[in-house]
């Protein structure tokens, strides 16, 4: 039985990504091992996955929220989350070490952990991207001013993989791009939402998203009760932006005041520590970890943060949104969305506020028709191209090599 070792680092939609694909690759006979920060044990081992803990045993909910803080610039927000990454990464690194011995293959995740590990020990890479941004346009002619800045942002970008490489006594490296896969890059991204770059090297393929139906969920009392009450209500799901380091009574009340202010009914997830103590009107309902697979079913559109998993379930299972984005990686989630109509106009995070959330709820409902149709079409044509399925046969196209 071959062995695969993969590796990420984050929040849940972080995970989520290469939990859909262990699973895939576990049912077509692959031993995998999926390795992140220990609070996700439960959560990876649950759905059947052999985990490996990987750096300090820390609150996610808590650090999202630290780095995020009060930082409305999403360039900035961008870089305190890689900060934060790269050094568990490089303090980690003989634990990553230690789980890629005698693997026969390692899947490099967009952090590109692993790919320096499995480097010394000569086992091969395929990597996945999520960002398109992060995609090298290797044929694409430049000039000798491009040339000169993509050099100099390539060297900082190197920078934390060279602190790697020199515990090993690799050689450093220009670009991130020269510790890619040389073979294959897997981006699970819909060709029907993000169009093929034509300056991307081959090994770059669009795969379709990768999820599951997680058909067995079944939900408590209180919410099915909700749920028979009254028309399809909005959803609140700022996933890692709804973490809070202390209570954030202030934001939330935002969005209970424009729900009211405009007659939605409401289904909030998040916000843990500003529930405590806050009193929900009757037309709104909190709920805890419930999957999208089967919340996004029951609404009638989603507020949300743009982070890719939750971007990418808005499209999966039919659902209009309301984009918020925060950081630089949501800002393009958010308009690969409203380039196809499924969503507004984003609130970026600068500008949340009560005003205009009602006026992209407005926007929403004047526009609302359309954007469900667009989101069920976008949702068959994206189940069409059965993308974890894709990705786990080009895998082992690659490993055949």
């Amino acid at each position: 039985m071959k062995k695969i070792a993969m590796f990420t680092m984050g929040t849940r939609g972080d995970v989520q990504p290469y939990i859909f694909l262990s699973k895939e690759l576990m049912k077509n006979g692959y031993d995998v091992t999926l390795g992140s920060h220990p609070c996700w044990k439960k959560l990876i081992e649950e759905a059947g996955i052999c985990f490996s803990p990987i750096g300090p045993d820390i609150d996610i909910e808590k650090e999202a929220a630290i780095i995020r803080g009060k930082v409305s610039n999403p360039a900035l927000s961008m870089l305190k989350t890689m900060n934060f990454v790269f050094r568990i990464i490089l303090e980690s690194t003989h634990e990553i070490f230690e789980v890629c011995k005698g693997k026969d293959l390692i899947i490099v995740s967009h952090s590109q952990m692993g790919a320096t590990e499995a480097e010394v020990l000569g086992i091969p890479t395929v990597n996945v991207t999520l960002q398109k941004e992060m995609i090298g346009e290797k044929l694409k002619p430049q000039s000798f001013k491009d040339k000169l800045i993509g050099g100099m942002i390539a060297k900082q970008v190197a920078k934390p993989y060279n602190k790697i490489r020199k515990i090993y006594n690799l050689k450093a490296v220009k670009s991130a791009d020269e510790i890619m896969s040389k073979k294959l890059n897997l981006i699970p991204i819909s060709k029907y939402v993000l169009e093929r770059n034509p300056y991307w090297e081959e090994k770059n393929i669009l795969t379709g998203y990768w999820y599951d139906e997680e058909s067995e969920y079944i939900p408590n009392e209180q919410l099915v009760k909700f749920l028979a009450e009254g028309d399809k209500p909005a959803i609140l799901a700022l996933g890692a932006m709804s973490f809070e380091d202390e209570s954030e009574k202030e934001k939330l009340d935002m969005f209970i005041n424009a729900f009211k202010t405009t007659g939605c009914r409401a289904i909030i997830q998040g916000f843990q520590k500003t529930m405590k103590d806050y009193e929900l009107p009757e037309t709104m309902i909190a709920c805890g970890s419930v999957p999208h697979s089967w919340l996004f079913k029951q609404g009638k559109f989603v507020i949300h943060h743009c982070g890719f998993g939750t971007s990418a379930a808005t499209m999966i299972f039919g659902i209009p949104s309301i984009p918020v984005p925060h950081v630089l990686d949501q800002l393009g989630f958010a308009m690969q969305l409203q380039e196809i109509n499924v969503a507004t106009q984003p609130i970026k995070s600068k500008d949340l506020c009560e005003e205009t959330i009602v006026a992209r709820i407005e926007e929403m409902n004047a526009t609302y028709d359309e954007k469900k149709k667009n989101s069920e079409m976008i949702s068959q044509k994206i189940k069409s191209e059965n993308g974890v399925v894709n990705a786990v046969r080009l895998i082992e196209m690659t490993m055949q090599d």
